[in-house]
């Protein structure tokens, strides 16, 4: 499969480091602060909540709604590690994602012990940045012309 995934243009990585970088930081200052987002922004989960039950989806809880945002957020891990990570390696692109969110998890257990660090959200967050990983590999792969794939077989007609 990597001689299918060309390597991303130079441009398309420095884009990934400038938005993906801040990004990050953003993760870590969810993740990795004494104050949970329920208790920072009780309102607005509220909101949303109410909203997304407003729309028909009367089965959302708290939880499973914590459980899609951790996997929502994680994409773009994802999709991050499989730009960065050199094209002949992208399967470690795989392994990214679970071990920041390893990393993230035992920091909370470590250092902020008030707050909950779960298995569930390693395996939420995992998942996210698994789907990521897939979303660029179709992405690139959408946007591989036959041609510019290398050692592609060519039929002419006869």
């Amino acid at each position: 499969m990597g001689r299918l995934l060309p390597p991303p243009r130079r441009s398309t990585r420095i884009w990934a480091l400038t938005l993906g970088l801040p990004f990050l930081l953003a993760i870590a200052l969810l993740t990795l602060t004494p104050a949970r987002v329920e208790q920072t922004m009780p309102r607005l989960l509220d909101i949303v909540l109410a909203g997304i039950q407003r729309l028909g989806w009367t089965s959302l809880d708290f939880t499973r709604l914590e459980v899609l945002a951790n996997i929502a957020v994680f994409v773009p891990v994802g999709v991050l590690a499989f730009l960065l990570v050199p094209r002949r390696a992208w399967p470690l692109s795989l392994f990214v994602g679970p071990a920041v969110s390893v990393a993230i998890e035992t920091a909370q257990y470590v250092a902020l012990p008030h707050r909950a660090a779960t298995v569930g959200d390693v395996l939420a967050n995992s998942t996210g940045a698994t789907l990521g990983v897939i979303l660029a590999i179709f992405c690139t792969l959408l946007a591989t012309t036959p041609s510019s794939r290398a050692g592609t077989p060519r039929v002419e007609a006869s």
